[in-house]
């Protein structure tokens, strides 16, 4: 083995067509799906499993040790679907007992450079982190939403699919389904419109869910009042039960 070979423990178990860099180390029960490229000095640290295609840039560290202090050792997963692309200096780490000692994240999920997934959280597909996005140890972002660079997500909160969060936001509160929140403090600015159009939403469709947020933010309602009031528009819209269904699983709060 020449110097800058990768260091690829025993017990790994690699794909077919598989590319793995110099410097890399793919660690103790690592499994690597057929097509996966890591590049060079890459850490794959243990416990992780990847699906196919995935690609992983320079100096990302994937399936590390929790940063949580309730960690001692014990033995914890990630596992990760297909077509992902994690970038350069990104990090994801496993989950905790506490957590149920798994991390997922789905496929087709975009991790720009030096983004964060932190223990115990579940990420869905299509999503995109830009760059320097955080999420906290057992957060749980649905498909499709967006989190702008330097955005960070407190623990325990959910983000509802299709949503946006802005630059620089630092969310403290459930985000529900298909919501633009911004701000510090974060505020819910309307429905992610432009992002519904280019996912084929139909303009019935986003009308209503426009007219469900209306009813949610801007009436002046309780939120079981607004959830009452929606349901009318649930009847003719099933996008609509999609944001129903996400206030109601919140268990925080939802970004007002």
């Amino acid at each position: 083995m020449k110097m800058h070979d990768p260091i690829i423990d025993p017990s790994a178990s690699i794909g077919s067509n598989v590319e793995i860099g110099p410097w890399t180390i793919i660690g103790p029960e690592v499994v690597i799906g057929d097509g996966c490229k890591i590049a060079s000095h890459v850490v794959i640290r243990s416990h992780t499993k990847l699906g196919k295609n995935n690609q992983i840039f320079q100096f990302a560290s994937v399936g590390e040790d929790p940063s949580d202090l309730k960690y001692h050792g014990e033995t914890s997963y990630l596992e990760m679907g297909d077509n992902n692309t994690i970038r350069e200096g990104a990090t994801i780490h496993r989950g905790t007992e506490v957590g149920g000692g798994i991390t997922r994240i789905g496929s087709d999920n975009l991790f720009m450079p030096y983004t964060h997934v932190a223990h115990d959280c579940v990420i869905g597909n299509h999503t995109i982190f830009s760059n320097n996005a955080a999420v906290s140890g057992h957060v749980e972002v649905g498909d499709w939403a967006i989190l702008a660079g330097y955005s960070g997500v407190y623990q325990f909160l959910k983000i509802g699919v299709h949503s946006f969060i802005g630059g620089l936001t630092h969310v403290n509160m459930d985000v529900p389904a298909y919501m633009i929140v911004n701000g510090y403090p974060p505020v819910a600015r309307g429905i992610n419109s432009t992002g519904l159009e280019r996912r084929g939403f139909s303009k019935d469709a986003i009308r209503y869910i426009r007219q469900a947020y209306k009813i949610l933010y801007r009436d002046g309602r309780t939120t079981e009042e607004a959830l009452l009031a929606m349901q009318d528009l649930a009847e003719e819209c099933q996008e609509v039960q999609v944001l129903i269904d996400s206030v109601r699983a919140s268990t925080k709060g939802i970004t007002r």
